[in-house]
């Protein structure tokens, strides 16, 4: 296996997961590890869940898989119905099969309603810092270039903007450089040639767990009302209660045109993605052939994904999942003065069910990685973490209770000072 963004040679070999169960990953030997990164972010209610599990079989004794082209199924209708329920302003679901074509099938809706419409809108805007996948385009609009610059002659041009969070310049408070990006913002989109101002929606999160202040997000969504472009939000890995809130953007006062959803949409059990889009961009699309969007996939609207959806998001509701984040959300804060204290961390950033720790980089040993160097200290300490650079990201999954938090949060930090101290 040729694993995602490691650097083969720096390991000899990879542990092996033989089982999970609840907020439990368990190796090849024996050893446990809590999931403090809900298996990359997706996983809902812990592993081994068993009414998943069984939404899943049930699916698959009826029907495995059947194509989106020119036929339909009752999983896939149910789910788009359940979605834009969900979802405020939004009229119809496009599925795909992972978050980074969520994003490109966003972008291309944004590029073509403006075809369809007979606009010149050729250009699209995005955030300095977001990310939104790796295929070329999701790269294109989330080119960081950490991750992507060996793919730079293939991204299309985008109009890179500014977006607050973290420390403000010196000699600036945050409000005073959220209102700097902002009239950027404007400055750029006011030369009407943006079809779509595109940002993650409440945070950045593979961009180091940034939280927007208060009102950011609004305020773009006024400016991109103002000057006519539309505005498309991933909320892949926010959405669906990660940040508190089952549509982000409603937390944030701001109503999107197009809005991306993944990750947890499953629960974390089955790969699956959707596309939301407005009755005004659907409608773009009726009429002749040639108006139709050009895009599709194979796996589209999958029935046993579109089940374990539907299951896990009555379990939302059932379960009372987004008051459950809530509470476990205070521990989490409460967590933070203590994270800070130890030495080697620069700040934490905490908003629902994520916290990045940010540690000085000089604190991680020369000649291995940061992923490495924590992936092998937290294996020590049961607990399997995965960093962003310098950052330690803690995203567990939603349902993790109130003990297990502790747990998690202390194995983390026990791992930060080990690593400090290059143990």
């Amino acid at each position: 296996v040729w694993h995602p963004n490691t650097q083969m040679a720096e390991w000899g070999g990879f542990d092996s997961i033989r089982s999970a169960r609840g907020m439990w990953l368990t190796d090849s030997r024996g050893r446990r590890m809590i999931d403090a990164v809900a298996s990359m972010w997706c996983n809902v209610w812990g592993h081994s869940d068993g009414r998943l599990v069984r939404a899943i079989a049930r699916q698959a004794r009826a029907l495995q898989h059947a194509p989106l082209f020119n036929l339909t199924h009752a999983p896939a209708e149910e789910l788009a119905r359940r979605l834009v329920r969900i979802a405020p302003g939004m009229s119809r679901a496009f599925f795909s099969d992972n978050g980074s074509s969520a994003m490109e099938v966003a972008v291309k809706m944004a590029v073509q309603y403006w075809q369809n419409e007979g606009g010149r809108r050729p250009r699209i805007a995005a955030l300095r810092g977001g990310y939104h996948g790796d295929t070329i385009g999701a790269m294109s609009v989330g080119y960081v270039p950490e991750f992507f610059s060996r793919f730079r002659g293939m991204a299309f041009r985008v109009a890179r903007l500014p977006a607050p969070g973290g420390r403000p310049p010196r000699g600036m408070t945050g409000s005073d450089h959220a209102e700097a990006c902002l009239g950027s913002i404007e400055a750029r989109l006011a030369r009407g040639d943006i079809a779509a101002m595109v940002m993650e929606s409440g945070a950045q999160v593979a961009g180091g767990a940034v939280i927007y202040p208060d009102g950011f997000q609004r305020g773009v969504g006024r400016l991109c009302r103002r000057h006519g472009a539309l505005l498309v939000l991933d909320e892949v890995a926010t959405g669906l209660g990660r940040l508190g809130a089952m549509a982000q953007y409603e937390a944030q006062g701001c109503s999107p045109d197009i809005v991306a959803y993944g990750k947890m949409l499953t629960g974390g059990y089955l790969t699956m993605a959707a596309t939301l889009a407005t009755k005004r961009v659907y409608d773009a699309f009726l009429g002749g052939f040639g108006r139709r969007l050009f895009h599709g996939h194979t796996y589209t609207g999958n029935p046993l994904a579109a089940a374990a959806a539907n299951e896990n998001l009555r379990m939302y509701r059932e379960r009372g999942l987004l008051r459950r984040v809530r509470e476990s959300s205070r521990i989490l804060g409460g967590a933070r003065d203590g994270l800070l204290s130890i030495g080697a961390v620069r700040d934490v950033r905490h908003r629902g069910m994520l916290v990045g720790i940010e540690v000085d980089p000089r604190m991680i040993p020369a000649g291995r990685s940061p992923n490495r160097a924590f992936y092998e200290a937290g294996r020590r300490n049961g607990i399997y973490l995965r960093t962003l650079g310098n950052v330690v990201l803690l995203v567990p999954p939603l349902a993790m209770g109130a003990a297990e938090i502790g747990t998690m949060v202390d194995r983390a930090a026990r791992t930060i000072r080990d690593v400090a101290r290059g143990a």
